[in-house]
């Protein structure tokens, strides 16, 4: 058996976007693998055939992202196969049993999403720029940006202000792009049925609002009709149950605020009036286990079928597959350990994407019988030492129980003791659950032992243990500071005057948090973090209303009370050796806050170090460009090493 190396992520193969061929005889999905010799990704298209169970490459250019089924045999993919083009999208049609793809047609926008409605005519959500009425001169523009509403940019998608998704029908033979939604809508996601699609889209100018509406549009009357009139919510996609009515998922936030977990509404199509199907329901839609071994985007996570919605939901530590139907009863479909990352469903069984038993992506069939993995993309991990991270729980507080793991070194022995590493994740409503984590295997194979639990905040719990609202820094700082406690307690093999922290996002705040507040830990690393709420507030995509909501208070009223929140007020008592890792294209979490923390640290003659990444954002330890993630694990290795073993 061979050590995982710090580099290995370069060979893993990471999967996204499965889906049945109408006929139910083939799935294609999407396998990506990382390009160190032009620090990028290369994409391709993949089928598996159901009936002879085998799986072949369809595509080798390296650019086929995503895709839709033209019909049984043919595949659609957008893909600028020769020059990148930022004002068309090409569309080429392969056929799945050979032959070459071929350029079947082109959109003068660019494509965000397609449906086929028939052999010629398509639903396709374009993105549009609004500033360009007002370009006079496009050189000169590339010189400057201009600003006219919140959020002005986006973490990943860049500078927003004035540009929108719109919803429009495309005819391939005449190549007429209508538009069906208003210059200031943006569309958000749709289904369609026979001649009818459902929208959802939030039209705005100046400030993006919390709450969306739901359209429907029947295309033959060429007809819009507002289904959202009588209330007030932030809804999820809208399925369309039979031809005279939709479910989807909604939420006023008004409990929980914006991480309230979404209940399920059936409207009638005649009708403005809509019924909550699943009152009681505490359950979020979506998987937030924590990988850094995932890559491209995944399907869509709902999918309608035979009168069932299946929807993905996290449990504790898990991501599972529940369903959903009409008159609100739920059932679990799919409850093993692990993580499903996107699926696809017809009457027999379910194939879906998933981290298993510490293995990386792969696809599985399941028959609501039993599991099977079908496609091996992946052995290369098989022949790698593997830490088996061991769970732990233990109660925090009064009638409060928290779930952490522990890995050992994969060379561990009895009697010795080992350097900690304590990793803290995102979100906070996240979770960390025992699926495969480059960043800790590595570091279990150099010696570390790594920690890690799911403080209150966390998904998977229901809302009251994922609410900490005007809390952050109180109760879930306790659970980790009593999570690292506890392990020190009934792990002999712990060195307590070894230990370092590190966390990315909510975990790199707390990381500054905690080095403020105790010097137990010998170093951190602090990951693309937040040092202040205040400059938080006004400066990220989310700020404007986040900070407000999470921390109880905005910056005219309380001032004091997002400045108490604000790990930076603690920087002057900071002990601590700190790395700072941030990327300057980081709009989630703007480097001002590392900034800021970093230069008190300085100020203070704390040893400190900033790692700035160019041309990065604050997805840069689960897809940045291949240099760079290899990169950031080095400095960070780096610098744990420098103060825990030395």
């Amino acid at each position: 058996m061979e050590k995982i190396l710090l580099n290995d992520f370069l060979n893993y193969k990471f999967l996204s976007g499965i889906n049945y061929s109408p006929d139910k005889k083939n799935i294609c999905f999407v396998q990506h693998e990382a390009n160190i010799e032009k620090n990028n990704y290369n994409s391709y298209l993949w089928i598996y055939n159901v009936e002879k169970e085998k799986y072949y490459k369809l595509t080798n250019f390296g650019k086929e992202k995503s895709f839709i089924w033209y019909d049984d045999e043919n595949i659609l993919f957008p893909s600028n196969r020769g020059e990148e083009s930022k004002e068309k999208t090409i569309f080429y049609k392969i056929n799945i049993n050979g032959g070459e793809a071929e350029s079947f047609f082109e959109v003068n926008e660019i494509v965000t999403s397609i449906e086929k409605i028939d052999e010629k005519n398509f639903i396709v959500v374009c993105a549009f720029d609004l500033n360009k009425d007002k370009v006079e001169d496009k050189e000169e523009e590339e010189n400057y940006k201009v600003f006219e509403e919140i959020p002005f940019w986006s973490n990943g998608a860049g500078y927003i202000s004035r540009k929108r998704r719109g919803l429009c029908l495309f005819n391939i033979e005449n190549k007429d792009l209508k538009k069906l939604t208003d210059d200031f809508a943006s569309v958000e996601s749709f289904d369609l049925k026979e001649k009818k699609i459902v929208f959802t889209s939030r039209t705005y100018e100046h400030k993006m609002p919390l709450t969306n509406d739901i359209f429907l549009y029947d295309i033959e009357k060429e007809d819009k009709i507002e289904l959202s009139k009588n209330y007030n919510l932030s809804c999820g996609k809208a399925f369309f149950t039979d031809e005279n009515s939709i479910i989807f998922t909604a939420t006023d936030s008004k409990k929980y605020g914006l991480n309230e977990n979404k209940k399920f509404y059936i409207q009638k199509l005649d009708s403005l009036d809509i019924n909550c199907i699943t009152p009681e329901l505490d359950l979020s839609q979506w998987n937030s286990v924590g990988s850094d071994c995932r890559y491209g985007l995944g399907g869509e996570s709902k999918i309608f079928h035979n009168g069932w919605l299946y929807f993905i939901t996290t449990v504790v530590k898990d991501s599972h597959l529940y369903r959903v139907n009409c008159e609100g009863k739920i059932e679990k479909i799919l409850c093993n350990s692990g993580s499903i990352d996107d699926f696809d469903i017809s009457n027999e069984e379910i194939y879906f994407l998933g981290l298993r038993d510490l293995k990386l992506q792969e696809v599985y069939k399941f028959d609501y019988n039993k599991e099977t993995q079908v496609t091996n993309f992946n052995s290369y991990i098989e022949n790698k030492m593997i830490s088996k991270p061991e769970k732990i729980s233990f109660e925090s507080d009064k009638d409060v129980f928290i779930d952490g793991w522990i890995m050992k070194p994969v060379d561990f022995k009895e009697g010795n003791k080992y350097p900690v590493i304590l990793n803290i994740h995102g979100g906070p409503k996240t979770v960390y659950g025992d699926v495969y984590f480059h960043e800790m295997q590595y570091w279990a194979n150099e010696g570390y032992v790594v920690i890690f639990c799911n403080p209150r905040g966390s998904d998977g719990r229901g809302n009251d243990f994922a609410d900490i609202r005007g809390k952050y820094g109180t109760i879930d700082y306790d659970d980790i500071m009593n999570f690292t406690d506890y392990v020190i307690k009934n792990y002999d093999y712990i060195d307590e005057n070894k230990m370092g922290v590190t966390g990315g996002s909510y975990g790199g705040f707390m990381t500054n948090w905690i080095i403020g507040h105790t010097d137990r830990f010998k170093t951190a690393a602090s990951q693309r973090s937040i040092s202040n709420w205040i400059s938080k507030a006004m400066t990220t995509d989310i700020g404007y209303y986040f900070v407000e909501d999470q921390n109880s208070g905005n910056i005219w009223d309380d001032v004091d009370k997002l400045w108490f929140h604000s790990p930076l007020k603690y920087s002057n008592n900071a002990k601590t050796p700190t790395l700072f890792i941030h990327s300057d294209e980081d709009f989630r979490c703007y480097m001002a806050e590392a900034f800021q923390m970093f230069t008190a640290l300085k100020y203070n003659n704390i040893e400190s170090k900033f790692v700035l990444f160019h041309g990065e954002n604050h997805e840069l330890s689960r897809s940045g460009k291949p240099k760079g993630r290899i990169r950031r694990l080095k400095e960070i290795t780096e610098w744990m090493n420098k103060y825990l073993k030395n």
